[in-house]
């Protein structure tokens, strides 16, 4: 039976060869585009939407409210009463700065009782430069950012940190999102004297790389493929990689489609053996023919192609049409322009659907880099395309949607029931969880965890020590010694100055075959490819980080050696408002009370009672949670 196992691969493996042989010979029939195959809800032009008429014109605070009460009457839900004062400072804080609201802030903004007062709070955390540091990491894991190359040798690129500057700078700009986009895609092309164009064309730069490679010319294939396979990903929510081997299995994009589209690139992209691509550029003339590479075999040139995009989305009134300077081909400024076409159908819709997603924690289309037949339909179809619509209209303004949706009363929803809530809400609310047990409607504000860095830098602000500065190279806070064995020597030599190492999350060193441990245990992606959507995993690694880590206890210490001076009443209402963003009830002042005072009698000589407080409420599901 083995012996005929083997003469069975053995026929397969001669059939493969005969077939590629025939393939060669008889070259690539592409097929066409039908009518058909435009007929998916997403390559529809953006349609204009008549905003519809509920009866809860009295919850609503904007248009987004329209829709989603519209939703919530055809499945007979209602929207939940607002969430508390307290509870919505802490949600917006964390949503827009990735931060907790200080003891003061949560006073201030409780005591105000103007009109305004939530508009007020939602635009300073705008306008803070924190907001960019937050919504910054949600774009470096789509755009597979690292600080070094990956693969064994794992080496370090220098100045890669300069790209992750720059995407927070423009986000605090508010840099409009067709102009972000037309830069990471050809600013060299578009601004050829400005540094921070360039600088931001790593973006296309950003995933593995194995500068070492004997074969340079399978090296220069691999890249060109991740990165044409990464703009349609990030910038149009479709898998075009899938097409890279072989026409897309169910998607009308073929094999000649995405190799048109690699094309695009191919004059930008100049290797250098065992040196890191920085970022793109091009030497007229390029004259180099583009070929689909057949089976996806880099050694298989097969048809050539002409530069080109996506037929099945390339209407009647979309141009792609490079214009040749001095100094570029002009293909990546026309593959910009056709990206941000008002007549393309995806670029919107994929953007809006990716912020609306970090802040209810699930997209209108729940398979954010997926707009293709495999993926999703759109829980809410009519106001995705209002809000694309009405985000090109507003000049493709990232803070303005931000500012839209946070004002919803969609979004200040209650995410749980409330002590005091009356029969009727009550009802309201098992209605909900019965019928929309996911929150998919909207019925209710859905709860969500913090991610590794956000927990980090809360623990940190917490205690007073996070250091605020912008900018620069990573920085590398001290590794646990069994981790550090791990690894290569020099592969993460500690920052000597020990004030760096508590900078925020973002700005730690993004090393691709090392993830921070915090980082790691609370599902960082790898970096090794583009992340839409971070798993939420339940670990026991999480539990035992948070509780029994040198950083937990340090951490800890510090927040209580800042609490120190204050009469024990004091401390216990400061920690309760720094890591929980509410005051505790008078049974937990109680309790803590007669724990601080047990402690007294039975300390460790490590951890006093007051340090064993703040390393408790480190580790409840209130502080890593958020209503």
């Amino acid at each position: 039976m083995r012996f005929l196992r083997v003469v069975g691969i053995l026929v397969s493996l001669s059939a493969v060869a005969t077939t590629a042989g025939a393939e060669e010979t008889v070259g690539y029939n592409e097929p066409p585009i039908t009518a058909d195959d435009r007929q998916h809800w997403s390559f529809y032009v953006l349609q204009n939407v008549d905003v519809p008429v509920t009866r809860f014109a009295h919850w609503q605070r904007n248009t987004i409210d329209n829709f989603i009460a519209a939703g919530l009457e055809q499945n007979a839900l209602e929207l939940q009463p607002a969430a508390s004062r307290q509870t919505l400072i802490r949600r917006l804080s964390f949503d827009l700065v990735g931060l907790p609201p200080t003891p003061a802030e949560i006073d201030a903004f409780l005591s105000d009782q103007s009109n305004d007062a939530y508009d007020r709070l939602v635009e300073r955390l705008l306008t803070s430069n924190g907001y960019g540091e937050r919504w910054a990491q949600h774009w470096l894991d789509l755009a597979r950012f690292a600080e070094t190359d990956g693969f064994e040798h794992d080496k370090v690129r220098p100045q890669a940190w300069k790209y992750r500057d720059w995407v927070i700078d423009a986000l605090n700009t508010d840099m409009p999102y067709d102009e972000f986009l037309r830069r990471q895609i050809a600013g060299d092309e578009l601004y050829p004297d400005d540094e921070s164009a360039r600088i931001a064309t790593r973006f296309c730069l950003s995933g593995p790389d194995m500068p070492d490679i004997n074969l340079q010319e399978e090296r220069r294939h691999t890249l060109l493929n991740e990165i044409t396979s990464t703009v349609g990903e990030v910038v149009l929510g479709l898998q075009i990689g899938c097409a890279r081997c072989h026409n897309h299995k169910y998607d009308p994009i073929s094999q000649a489609d995405f190799y048109r589209l690699r094309a695009v690139f191919e004059p930008a992209v100049h290797l250098q053996k065992n040196k890191s691509v920085t970022s793109l550029r091009e030497n007229p003339p390029f004259t180099a023919a583009s070929h689909l590479m057949l089976r996806g075999d880099f050694r298989r040139p097969g048809p050539a192609v002409t530069a080109g995009v996506l037929r099945v989305i390339n209407g009647s009134r979309q141009v792609f049409s490079p214009v040749a300077h001095s100094h570029t081909a002009g293909r990546r400024t026309a593959l910009a322009a056709w990206l941000t076409s008002r007549d393309n159908p995806l670029t919107a819709r994929v953007i809006v659907n990716r912020i609306w997603q970090h802040h209810f924690g699930t997209g209108i289309v729940d398979t954010p880099s997926e707009f293709g037949i495999m993926g999703s339909e759109p829980s809410h179809d009519t106001l995705l395309d209002w809000l694309s619509n009405w985000f090109v209209d507003n000049g493709w303004s990232l803070k303005k949607l931000h500012r839209l949706i946070v004002t919803s009363a969609t979004y200040q929803q209650r995410s749980l029931l409330a002590d005091d809530a009356s029969n009727a809400e009550i009802q309201r609310w098992q209605t909900s969880l019965a019928a929309d047990a996911n929150a998919r409607m909207l019925s209710r504000y859905p709860r969500w965890r913090l991610e590794g860095e956000a927990v980090r830098d809360a623990m940190l602000f917490a205690a007073g020590v996070l250091n605020r500065k912008p900018g620069g190279p990573g920085v590398r806070p001290p590794l646990p010694k069994e981790l550090l064995t791990t690894l290569l020597k020099n592969q993460w030599n500690v920052t000597q100055d020990k004030v760096e190492h508590d900078r925020r999350s973002i700005y730690v060193f993004a090393r691709r075959n090392l993830r921070y441990p915090i980082f790691e245990v609370f599902d960082r992606p790898s970096a090794n490819a583009s992340c839409p959507d971070r798993g939420v995993s339940t670990t026991a690694p999480q539990s035992l980080h948070l509780l029994n880590s040198g950083f937990s206890a340090s951490t800890a210490r510090r927040l209580a050696d800042s609490l120190a001076a204050s009469p024990t009443d004091d401390q216990i209402q400061l920690v309760f408002l720094s890591l929980l963003g509410r005051r505790p009830s008078p049974k937990e002042t109680q309790e803590t009370l007669a724990f601080l005072a047990e402690s007294e009698d039975s300390a460790d000589g490590s951890l006093n009672g007051l340090t064993h407080l703040c390393l408790s409420l480190f580790n409840c599901n209130e502080f890593i949670f958020v209503d």
